[in-house]
């Protein structure tokens, strides 16, 4: 399943829908956008469960945060298809799982997956995700997104707090060395947080793969080698 994002395959060919009685305009829109989205007609016909694994191609490809036996947490996982580069990439066995995802939404069975149905921001969340991958992880992805209610200020707020809340999450568990991948918004990435990444992991960055539609103000930050955890580390800042 390990796939590049080149070759389309896409002809151009464009799908016009009418508007219908009951079906407002903006629905239309998005109807029409979806089946004219060559990356939604290739997570069809390549057996993916979103258009969205081409993202997780695309970054991977060029930065090269899953390999062969590492422990993968997906955070927002469903419906699954960064699960399924995921477990492609790490070689995760049905037998023995290396990849753990967390959603409160529903998300069918992917061998390799042990999946949560449970909201990240439970109390006991952070636990069971360890517990269920049987260790910490060598990789945090982030695909979390609160859903929009058309007020800026609010979606802006909604989705910092995930943001915060996963590289909490990473702080605390990923091993040292590791990477964690995380979906922001432009303007939603505030300094202080950046701040923080930046003094507990070597690299920082911002990333939009090409799968990632232009109109869509979404980003992905990307932090490789994670130094350790905060309260570990003391002292260390001071010897480099």
């Amino acid at each position: 399943m390990s796939r590049s994002s080149k070759g389309s395959g896409d002809r151009g060919l464009h799908v016009k829908v009418k508007t219908a009685a009951r079906r407002r305009e903006s629905s239309t829109r998005w109807l029409e956008r979806q089946l004219n989205d060559p990356y939604v007609r290739r997570a069809k016909q390549e057996g993916f469960r979103s258009r969205a694994a081409f993202k997780l191609i695309e970054i991977d490809d060029k930065h090269k945060l899953l390999k062969p036996g590492y422990r993968v947490v997906d955070l927002g996982a469903a419906p699954g298809g960064w699960c399924q580069i995921a477990v492609d990439r790490v070689k995760s066995k049905p037998e023995a799982p290396k990849v753990v995802g967390i959603d409160y939404l529903e998300m069918d069975h992917i061998p390799g997956v042990t999946f949560l149905q449970k909201d990240f921001l439970d109390d006991d969340a952070p636990d069971a995700l360890v517990e269920a991958l049987g260790g910490k992880p060598d990789v945090v992805l982030s695909d979390m997104a609160a859903p929009t209610t058309g007020h800026r200020q609010t979606d802006h707020l909604r989705t910092t707090h995930l943001f915060e809340v996963a590289i909490y999450f990473a702080q605390q568990n990923l091993v040292p060395g590791g990477s964690f991948l995380a979906k922001v918004f432009r303007g939603g990435t505030e300094n202080a947080l950046l701040n923080e990444l930046k003094r507990d992991f070597k690299t920082v960055a911002h990333i939009k793969p090409p799968a990632s539609r232009k109109e869509s103000p979404e980003l992905y930050v990307i932090a490789k080698g994670f130094r350790g955890r905060p309260e570990d580390r003391l002292g260390d800042d001071e010897e480099e």
